[in-house]
């Protein structure tokens, strides 16, 4: 339906997906439909600062500073 909103767990999947960069045409066009765009830039940020914490924890790792 073209009123209902998505649920954050959905939004947080659909900006994981876009960080993979594999979608399929259909599934864009419900998320453009369905998604609110405030949600959708804070699963961004949140999404993107767990990715940067993340490569810093296996840097720290490799390198041997953990």
């Amino acid at each position: 339906m073209a009123g209902d909103r998505a649920g954050f767990l959905a939004t947080l999947r659909a900006v994981l997906w876009s960080f993979l960069g594999v979608r399929k045409r259909r599934g864009y066009q419900e998320d453009a439909n369905s998604l609110d765009p405030k949600a959708v830039i804070v699963a961004g940020l949140i999404a993107g600062l767990v990715f940067v914490l993340v490569l810093v924890a296996v840097v720290r790792v490799v390198v041997g500073g953990a």
